[in-house]
């Protein structure tokens, strides 16, 4: 059974970093893509950032230039390191993987981004 953990997620002041972790378990292949989704109060999940396991990267216009998204494929882990922080991004994040053509999903890490 393919389960994605995520870790890294908490409380941090305006123009701060946090660095955003997801391991997934339980298979023995490469994600083809994994990466992040966000989810704020009262609004629809979103795309925050994903990687191809070829290094293709697609980030949403609201991060670039503030998050960086990398990953490990041969520990099938994905990173999200997020600088700059704005209240906005305040979000439950969610790691998202697609493999053989199914999506997987994390349970979500809350980042509160707040004075």
């Amino acid at each position: 059974q393919v389960q994605l953990v995520e870790s890294g997620g908490g409380l941090v002041q305006p123009g701060g970093s946090l660095r955003l972790s997801c391991a997934a378990s339980g298979s023995g292949f490469t994600m083809h893509t994994m990466g992040w989704y966000r989810q704020a109060p009262g609004k629809q999940r979103e795309l925050a950032a994903i990687m191809s396991s070829g290094g293709s990267t697609t980030y949403a216009d609201s991060v670039k230039g503030r998050f960086t998204i990398s990953r490990d494929n041969a520990k099938n882990t994905v990173y999200l390191q997020m600088n700059s922080l704005k209240p906005e991004d305040t979000a439950v994040y969610y790691c998202y993987g697609l493999m053989q053509l199914r999506n997987y999903w994390g349970k979500g890490t809350l980042v509160t981004v707040s004075l």
